[in-house]
């Protein structure tokens, strides 16, 4: 009787990558070919190299390739109201209930309080997701606030040098006043960390409370036109863009 052939371990590269939606074989083929596709951290040139999709870590034009048929990356734009909780025992309107359809086990990526609207991203890509919470990795985010009143010419200039909040200082990568009209402002504040309410925080301190709040941006994933409650998949752009923020 004869033995049945073994398979050689692994999938072909090109075939992976024309699976997770790169490109087609052939242009598959043409990237690994040009040196633009690296596997583990090295460049692959060799067409018969396979990989394991769910262990092996590929990155075209160093941007990081999700592999794995199973990670889910989802974009919310949370409504004012709603809580950032996968479920609530007092029945409150929560992030849970608008995936509660779904097979997967999602979790939500950092929170956004009741009172503040924007994007929020849901993954079941625990590494990823765990990476964006951290503080070390410093990650961006961007948010739209309405406060009251005119505000000084130099207000930018003091929050990019640093803020200090009873639990330390807090520091805006960016300020940009987007309009002023009837005695409100809009202004756009980019931020490296996520603490607890800290924009409210800190434009209190600053004389400026926040009047409504709106996260656009999380990295280079922005809410765009999405309509609040509204949920989509990240495309393959945006996860690597995640990725790449963190390192990975």
């Amino acid at each position: 009787m004869n033995k049945p052939q073994t398979q050689p371990d692994g999938v072909r590269l090109q075939k992976v990558l024309a699976q997770a939606g790169v490109a087609s074989r052939r242009a598959a083929e043409e990237l690994i070919a040009a040196g633009r596709v690296s596997v583990d951290g090295k460049i692959v040139r060799e067409m018969g190299r396979r990989v394991d999709p769910d262990t092996a870590v590929v990155h075209v034009d160093g941007s990081r390739i999700v592999l794995r048929e199973d990670l889910v990356h989802l974009a919310l734009n949370k409504p004012r109201g709603m809580l950032s909780t996968m479920s609530d025992d007092r029945g409150r309107p929560c992030v849970g209930n608008l995936v509660a359809d779904r097979t997967e086990r999602l979790f939500h990526v950092g929170r956004l309080d009741a009172d503040t609207e924007g994007l929020l991203l849901l993954t079941n890509d625990g590494d990823l997701g765990h990476r964006l919470m951290h503080p070390s990795f410093e990650v961006e985010k961007t948010y739209l606030a309405e406060v009251a009143g005119q505000l000084p010419r130099d207000l930018g200039k003091r929050l990019r040098a640093g803020v200090e909040l009873e639990d330390g200082p807090v520091t805006v990568h960016s300020f940009r006043l987007v309009d002023s009209h009837a005695g409100r402002s809009m202004i756009e504040l980019v931020l490296h960390e996520g603490r607890k309410h800290v924009v409210r925080r800190l434009m209190d301190e600053v004389g400026f409370p926040v009047q409504r709040l709106v996260r656009t941006a999380i990295a280079d994933v922005r809410l765009g036109d999405q309509r609040p409650g509204r949920i989509r998949p990240l495309n393959r752009p945006e996860v690597g863009a995640l990725y790449r923020a963190v390192g990975m």
